[in-house]
């Protein structure tokens, strides 16, 4: 049965480019993590961990373990971190499947623990990356607080510490003062990982923004300092989109970020069709509660996509859709499930033609970061928010 025409394309050999751009910009420092939590970014975690592994990952980071599992699944081969974390009764699965958990807190260690016991699994076979609160307040054990988390990671234990992470919180900050206060803090916890004996093989710290701002050196040698190697985690780089500094560069911008821009590509192309075209004249209203009202007589077209579908409803009478290589004006508020954009000023349309909400027509295009301004969010929102009906499809 054919369905209703609302659909994202996407690249994956875009994404393969990408992914062996931001190894070459992390080269010789670091290693890459592909991001593909939250189903790859909206983009499709069938598609997109395939790709990203075909492109060499060995690495791919996920939030929860049954992300993990479902991932495990698709990529028999590499290494998946589960960065949120196992819950109550996902041990068993971690084990399972051969998944490195990340780890602050002793439930979240106990979890693990028992399931590898239940197992039978050996003295370090279980490894499990320790995430360090370095001024986040979000996941994360306090440097000062690491004494009892450590003592879990003993000969007997078959937890193994494999690697020690942190979030980079205001990477998108282009002076780098609060990354360099958040480095201070994990260096100090470094030293104490390996004051306890410990020797975790990867410091995992650093996503796109790190990458693109042309910081792998500086982290790296941060992980070198307590014989650590580097694991960069990107994300919104890999779907093509260069992350946003704010406060901006001075002077020249950083050679790392010149080329991201140059050469990222899109993955994601989102469209539509016209349903229908009609007439109306001066005075007729357009959409729910009147918020439109036409000032003359207007051609006008029904899109088949709606907020259900991840198109922002704050988007109405704020925003452009591309219809014939052209931008037509979304008049009147985002419906559930349609909306209606202005063509008076296009020739031609009519029921059937595509319609691009976000990617490229003709000589136009509409990226993430501009339905990101238009709302007041950010792109890892506007792909993230795109509904599960739309259909993915590789191209």
């Amino acid at each position: 049965m054919q369905k209703r025409p609302c659909w994202l394309e996407i690249d994956t050999q875009a994404l393969e480019n990408n992914f062996r751009l931001l190894a070459a910009l992390a080269a010789p420092h670091a290693e890459l993590l592909a991001i593909v939590k939250a189903n790859a970014y909206g983009h499709s975690l069938a598609l997109c961990a395939p790709a990203a592994v075909r492109a060499g990952a060995t690495w791919l980071g996920v939030t929860s373990v049954e992300e993990a599992v479902e991932t495990r699944a698709l990529c028999p081969e590499p290494c998946i971190l589960a960065i949120g974390s196992a819950f109550a009764g996902q041990g068993q699965a971690v084990v399972e499947h051969g998944i490195t958990a990340v780890a602050w807190e002793q439930a979240q260690l106990d979890e693990l623990e028992q399931a590898a016991h239940a197992a039978g699994c050996a003295r370090g076979s279980i490894p499990v990356h320790l995430e360090i609160d370095t001024g986040m307040s979000r996941q994360g054990v306090a440097p000062e607080e690491l004494a009892p988390v450590l003592a879990r990671f003993a000969p007997a234990s078959p937890l193994c510490l494999d690697g020690v992470m942190t979030h980079l919180f205001a990477a998108d900050e282009a002076d780098g003062q609060v990354t360099a206060t958040q480095l201070e803090r994990l260096n100090i916890a470094l030293s104490r990982v390996t004051a306890a004996g410990l020797l975790p093989d990867w410091l995992s710290v650093g996503s796109s923004a790190a990458l693109v701002a042309g910081n792998a050196a500086l982290l790296a040698e941060c992980a070198a300092q307590h014989g650590m190697k580097l694991l960069l985690r990107p994300g919104l780089a890999l779907y093509g989109a260069t992350p946003r500094f704010d406060p901006p560069f001075e002077g020249e911008e950083p050679d790392t970020l010149v080329r991201a821009r140059q050469h990222l590509r899109p993955v994601m192309a989102w469209k539509s069709r016209v349903i229908s075209v009609r007439r109306i004249p001066a005075g007729a209203v357009v959409g729910y509660n009147g918020t439109f009202v036409a000032v003359e007589p207007m051609r006008v077209a029904l899109v088949a996509a709606g907020y259900a579908d991840g198109l922002d409803r704050m988007l109405g009478n704020r925003f452009s859709l591309l219809v014939r290589g052209q931008r037509a004006p979304l008049i009147g508020r985002v419906s559930m499930d349609h909306t209606v954009v202005d063509i008076s000023e296009i020739d031609g349309v009519e029921a059937g033609d595509e319609v691009v909400i976000l990617g490229a027509q003709g000589n136009e295009r509409i990226t993430a970061q501009d339905h990101a301004d238009a709302t007041g969010t950010i792109p890892w929102e506007v792909f993230t928010r795109i509904g599960m009906r739309v259909d993915r499809v590789a191209v």
